[in-house]
């Protein structure tokens, strides 16, 4: 089976279609391959905490560069009761509001006024609360590791689903390092600051969605909402994965399962073909203005699960993330100056003469073979166990 390639812009995906006789050419829906770039707006209204939104704008298909954030913008959410909560500009293209307790009998719209001085509104949307998640669980099999959640709505209320997800896992650099080169002093000294034990943090890669209108009650079983393989880097030590549940309106959900198509499954030849996608935003100057996102209104619901490697068989040889390091280098004192000056370069530990105990040289390797900062950082979360 021949395997495509895919690639995401902001809130847009394009995908590659077939040709006959074997022709592949690449297909952009209009609005990424169009020459003017439109607003994408990510978020929605948490009745029951801080609302986020962020702005940026499509870029080109083959631009390299991330997608621009639409800065400077001001903007505010109202219910159809006319009540505004007003949102503020924390960084490049995010706006908040404060943290908010909002009626779930309500129906709620965002409202944005660019910089270029145009306006746009999202649709009311009828306001849903998310059921908790009873429980959250992993599993193995041969496809890997498969972390599932189930849910239920005893009143039968929510029946469509979304979930996002944050994993965090423990790791450690190919080596160890006990030594530092001081650029001030130019002398190899102790190091008083780990660099070998880390822990990196990535936000969701997948759009998990489930719906129960076929079941006669609103049950959802163990679904799975993350896989990984089972050898995989973040299972080496300790992993955790912190899943949010979000409950949506049958027209959400379908934005949703829209954009999915888009990104997900798009990369063979059997694919569908993606859709123009476009939600419930629309430019008031112009309703024919294509305006990328979806805005609901829903409460969060959260559970936060736990994996030890020592769950695992010792038969399992998990990736380390460094398996293109090369063992260290020898590096002999007269050297160690010039060599270790280079911040790309660190020093190991020293390296002494067996004879009489004489100080040889230094052991080094690369930075992004030691320094284990460069992916993540050395400061432990403070839900780590």
């Amino acid at each position: 089976m021949l395997r495509l390639r895919k690639c995401f812009s902001g809130a847009l995906a394009v995908a590659l279609g077939a040709g006959l006789a074997g022709c592949v050419e690449p297909y952009a829906p209009d609005v990424i391959s169009a020459p003017n770039s439109y607003l994408v707006v990510d978020g929605f209204v948490n009745l029951q905490g801080i609302s986020t939104i962020r702005l940026s704008r499509t870029k080109g298909l083959n631009d390299p560069v991330p997608p621009p954030a639409e800065t400077r913008a001001t903007g505010y959410l109202q219910d159809d009761a006319g009540a505004r909560y007003p949102l503020a500009e924390l960084g490049a293209g995010t706006y908040a509001s404060a943290f908010l307790y909002l009626s779930p009998a309500r129906k709620y719209q965002l409202h944005l006024h660019t910089a270029a001085g145009r306006d746009y509104e999202s649709d009311l949307v009828a306001a849903k609360l998310a059921p908790p998640i009873d429980n959250l669980s992993w599993d193995r099999d041969a496809l890997g590791v498969h972390v599932q959640v189930s849910a239920h709505d005893a009143t039968s209320a929510t029946r469509y689903y979304r979930w996002t997800y944050v994993e965090t896992w423990e790791f450690r650099s190919a080596y160890p390092s006990f030594l530092m080169y001081n650029p001030n002093t130019r002398v190899i000294e102790p190091r008083t600051e780990d660099i070998y034990h880390c822990w990196a943090t990535a936000p969701s890669t997948t759009i998990p969605l489930g719906k129960t209108t076929a079941l006669s009650q609103d049950v959802v079983a163990n679904f799975p909402v993350v896989s990984l393989p089972e050898n995989s880097a973040k299972l080496r030590i300790k992993y955790s994965v912190l899943v949010r549940q979000y409950a949506q309106t049958p027209e959400e959900y379908a934005y949703w399962e829209k954009l999915k198509k888009n990104t997900e499954d798009i990369g063979t030849l059997f694919d569908p073909l993606p859709t123009q996608l476009t939600g419930n935003v629309h430019c008031l100057q112009d309703a024919a203005e294509p305006v990328l996102g979806y805005v609901g209104a829903t409460t969060v619901t959260e559970r936060r699960l736990f994996i030890d490697n020592s769950s695992f068989p010792r038969s399992i040889k998990f990736q380390t993330g460094y398996e293109t390091c090369v063992p260290p280098d020898t590096v002999r004192l007269s050297a160690a100056q010039s060599y270790f000056s280079s911040p790309t370069s660190l020093p190991l530990e020293e390296l002494y003469n067996s004879r009489d105990g004489t100080l040889m040289g230094y052991s080094g390797a690369s930075a992004g073979c030691v320094d284990c900062r460069l992916r993540g950082t050395n400061v432990k979360p403070s839900f780590w166990p």
